[in-house]
């Protein structure tokens, strides 16, 4: 007969003449080690285990020889972790015993009993921010399990495609000042895991590997998200308060298998994407009005939310942060619908983890589009800002000759000002002006902004440096439509803390856009705090977009 015993890092399996090692660590991957075999060379390598595993197997050689049950937390549990503060916190797992599963942290300790096939859970009490490590110590029967180094904070999911991916080390190869981030980036109470599933057709109750938490420090930042570092850098720095980042981000995708399937019935595009989709009919998503080119079966509509959030959808987090689009807008794809998709997305998660005004904050495209559907996608992220708790970065001045911008700096600081005005009571500037409403008066368009009470300004802004007041320049990519709806050039020009728009051809306009081409350069218009005007159109019902449909 074996015993085992749950040892931190370690599973020692133990007989009379045999010891078998299994590594607990994620790297790992579950890897059994044949220590050594023979009753002399046991009590031997007994001697060097360190303290804990010598103590532990001593207690186990006190025990009635009997197999123990595997006891197993859920795949979001893992030392250097960060639990949210000031919400109920839930454990869950399974085991195969029917012991009680006793669950202690933080001077709480709370009792479950398995169900039928085993699965557990238990909820604590809510915890004020810590910022020191603690031991949340699962036990059931003999067998007990450690996480180490717990914090109390903040935890927010980061998610979306390459952009959102694009990692600190990439950006430190374009930026001197990021390779100072890295180097200075010893900051214990900020914590990454990243989860890297692939789709699944079902939705999957747990992890099936433990993605792992990584501490921030100069050895381990180069792999973070840069978007989500620099986010939670701001965070962390202005608040204090530990900042856990979960990122499940995936290069290449579309918004749609982000999408949980029970939010696809909320608009017609979206409800035959879903029926396409359980189909396997990639080309019909592809031509359908409103679509998506699907690459293969990770692109399908719920795939990814199956396999990487509904996993720990009952992990509590303060909120999401979401740079995406770019897939939804290229080559033989349709931005049509898009904002129901992001509605979908928002509602679909906020349901899914129990909080319907979870905030949500993402990312505009920036200027430097690849393809004819940008501008069109554009608006349409615009007009998904109608949401509550929800808050859209504008990163049209974030000039670069690729779609991957590498300055990921100002895109992180922007979102965590969103973050910092709504969730910490910070009274500072987290939005650049958007167009509020207009007034037609003969030739002219008049039109007002919201978030601008500090002004209006022209500047330049170059490279990571803040933008620079430039009086001298001209506004640049406003248009009018006539009365047939055919959009003509304007010249604009800030008169007090509105923009006045007039065009040469058009006498009788009906409505103005702003910087709607795939890569506009010279975005100047600003609020006085050194925040870029969104792009936008007054009527977006005169948008016409005609995809180039595939084969």
């Amino acid at each position: 007969m074996f015993a085992n015993v749950r040892l931190p890092l370690l599973r020692v399996t133990l007989s009379k003449t045999k010891l078998l090692v299994r590594m607990d660590k994620p790297e790992s991957n579950g890897r059994h080690f044949l220590v050594t075999e023979g009753k002399s060379e046991v009590a031997s390598v007994l001697h060097s285990l360190r303290m804990l595993v010598l103590l532990s197997l001593v207690l186990v050689l006190g025990m009635p020889t009997k197999a123990l049950g595997e006891l197993h937390l859920s795949g979001i549990f893992g030392d250097s972790m960060v639990v949210q503060r000031d919400h109920p916190i839930t454990v869950w797992g399974r085991t195969s015993q029917s012991d009680m599963v006793t669950v202690t942290f933080a001077q709480q300790s709370v009792d479950a009993s398995p169900d039928e096939v085993g699965a557990w859970s238990v909820t604590l009490n809510p915890q004020s921010a810590a910022d020191d490590g603690r031991e949340l110590v699962v036990r059931s029967g003999a067998e007990f399990v450690v996480i180490h180094d717990v914090l109390v904070g903040d935890v927010w999911h980061a998610s979306g495609q390459s952009n959102m991916a694009m990692n600190v080390g990439a950006v430190g190869n374009q930026f001197p000042e990021a390779q100072q981030h890295i180097r200075d980036a010893a900051i214990p109470k900020i914590r990454f895991c990243r989860i890297d599933e692939n789709g699944s057709e079902v939705p999957l109750e747990d992890l099936p590997k433990r993605g792992g938490w990584k501490v921030c420090s100069p050895e381990t930042v180069s792999d973070f998200s840069a978007v989500a570092f620099y986010f939670a850098r701001r965070l962390n720095s202005e608040t204090g308060v530990p900042i856990g980042i979960i990122d499940s981000s995936r290069g290449g995708t579309p918004i749609e298998p982000f999408i949980p399937c029970s939010a696809f019935h909320s608009h017609p595009t979206l409800q035959r994407e879903l029926e396409l989709g359980d189909d396997g009919d990639l080309l019909g998503i592809g031509k359908l009005s409103g679509g998506v080119r699907a690459r293969d079966a990770n692109w399908l509509p719920g795939r990814l939310f199956h396999s990487r959030i509904a996993p720990i959808a009952r992990f509590p987090v303060r909120g999401v942060i979401w740079y995406q689009g770019e897939s939804n807008c290229g080559e033989g794809e349709d931005p049509r619908d898009y904002r129901f998709k992001m509605r979908a997305l928002i509602t679909g998660w906020r349901e899914a983890i129990g909080n319907e005004l979870l905030p949500f904050y993402f990312v505009q495209l920036p200027g430097s589009g690849a393809s004819e559907g940008w501008p069109y996608l554009r608006e349409q992220q615009r007009l998904s800002e109608d949401l509550p708790c929800t808050g859209m970065v504008v990163t049209i001045d974030l000039i670069d000759n690729d779609i991957h911008p590498w300055n990921k700096i100002d895109v992180g600081d922007r979102l965590a000002a969103w973050a910092l005005t709504r969730q910490y009571g910070k009274t500072i500037p987290c939005s650049g002006p958007k167009m509020k409403r207009i007034d037609i008066v003969d030739d002219t368009v008049v039109i007002e902004f919201s978030n601008s009470d500090s002004g209006l300004m022209i500047a330049i802004k170059e490279g990571l440096a803040v933008p620079k007041p430039s009086p001298e320049t001209k506004l640049s990519h406003f248009e009018v439509a006539d009365q047939g709806g055919q959009w003509h050039p304007a010249e604009a020009a800030i008169k007090a803390s509105t923009v006045v728009v007039r065009s040469a051809e058009v006498s009788m306009p009906i409505a103005v856009r702003y910087a709607y081409v795939v890569d506009p350069r010279h975005c100047h218009l600003y609020s006085r705090d050194g925040l870029p005007a969104s792009p936008f159109c007054s009527h977006p019902e005169l948008l016409s977009y005609t995809p180039k449909l595939p084969p």
